[in-house]
């Protein structure tokens, strides 16, 4: 299998993480912070040192800023749902994932004004769109580093910066970007970043989490046992515990603790540089293909290592589908969980195929794609009208 839909979950992970899941459900296996035990604190050694791990990454002084959540959508709830109140003025862009535009959308309903500030046909946004924007009662701006359909890096420092002159919180989706990318907090202005372990951290499924920067408080998502202060009918006001009730994925957190450790090993910076240059390899590559049409920047500095594309007269849907079937390539295609993406794009009909980079891809698979693709392009436009039973993953 060739596999690029690591915008999605990266695949494969390196042995460690699974190693280290292994380790801790056969050996340690007990609940972290809930017992005086050995084994349970073993436990919570392993969740501390993934969060300690997150704090070096991101340049983050105290770990316990760190909440772990079971993705980066319940990340983002957390943070758009405990800061925003009826009143309040948002600001957020027209490439967001569903993970922003869904519960700003049940905001809205509750009196939350939204601003969605519109983005280039490549998916870029302007900084003065969003200074424009700014009004009385804006509390925040809400953006994603880099689209996920495009892979349109967002002007991040800049807009930390505009946030910083205005005195609004900057909450940003690091989905695509995270272990890839350098993402320097203090540096960036950020004051909450939602983060999922399972894709540029080479974590599992089942992880992510939240920074909080010092002296902000949420609203909670949820309240329970906390493991310390059982005595309160409230929530303990101390982090992470605050925003961590119920019993923590351990497992799943000692393989994001792997992971980690192999992206700072491994550097992002030499992680970046080669999924850059596989990207780069399948635009040039792309170019040669007829009909072929990408979306997004063109300077490849202005993206991450995710293509969106279509394919002239061919269904976007039907395409991934014989990429998956007939030459065992595995990527995505559909609405990608970002309809105002599409809209913005122009694409919410017909839809995109997204291709998406890791570190463990090969230069033989980007050239493997290419040949498929050239063979795809040239079937006749029949084969492609739309079915209803035809996969999307929309």
């Amino acid at each position: 299998m060739i596999y690029f839909d690591n915008a999605a979950t990266t695949w494969p992970k390196p042995p460690e993480v699974w190693q280290a899941m292994e380790h801790c459900i056969k050996s340690v296996g007990a609940n972290p912070g809930r017992s005086g035990h050995r084994m349970a604190l073993q436990a919570g050694r392993l969740v501390d040192e993934a969060r300690e791990q997150l704090s070096l990454l991101f340049n983050i002084s105290n770990p316990d800023r760190i909440v772990f959540t079971l993705n980066a959508t319940e990340a983002l709830n957390l943070a758009i749902k405990g800061l925003l109140k009826p009143g309040d003025h948002v600001i957020t862009s027209s490439m967001e994932h569903n993970a922003v535009t869904r519960p700003l959308h049940l905001l809205q309903g509750k009196g939350v004004e939204v601003t969605k500030v519109a983005c280039a046909g490549d998916g870029s946004i302007r900084v003065t769109d969003i200074n424009s924007a700014v009004k009385q009662n804006t509390v925040a701006i809400i953006i994603t580093h880099a689209s996920n359909v495009t892979g349109t890096l967002m002007p991040l420092a800049e807009i930390g910066q505009l946030a910083k002159r205005k005195k609004l919180r900057l909450i940003v989706d690091a989905a695509q970007t995270a272990g890839v990318f350098n993402l320097d907090v203090p540096f960036m202005n950020i004051h909450l970043l939602a983060f999922p372990g399972h894709k540029g951290l080479y974590g599992p499924t089942g992880t992510g989490g939240l920074y909080l920067v010092d002296g902000l408080e949420l609203e909670t998502l949820k309240e329970g046992g906390t493991g310390s202060m059982s005595h309160l009918p409230d929530l303990p006001d101390l982090l992470p515990e605050r925003y961590e009730s119920g019993t923590l994925n351990a497992v799943g957190l000692s393989g994001l603790a792997a992971g980690l450790k192999f992206v700072r090993n491994e550097g992002t910076e030499k992680i970046r540089q080669y999924e850059m240059n596989l990207t780069s390899r399948f635009l040039a590559g792309a170019k040669k293909v007829k009909g072929l049409k990408v979306y997004g920047p063109e300077e490849l500095y202005e993206r991450a290592p995710v293509v969106a594309f279509s394919l002239a007269g061919k269904n976007s849907g039907r395409v991934g589908m014989l990429l998956d079937q007939e030459y065992n390539i595995a990527c995505r295609a559909g609405l990608h969980c970002a309809p105002d993406a599409h809209k913005t794009l122009g694409t919410f009909e017909n839809k995109l195929v997204r291709f998406s980079f890791s570190y463990f891809n090969k230069e033989e698979e980007i050239d493997s794609a290419i040949l498929a693709l050239t063979e795809i392009a040239a079937l006749p436009n029949e084969r492609f009208y739309e079915v209803k039973d035809s996969p999307c993953g929309c």
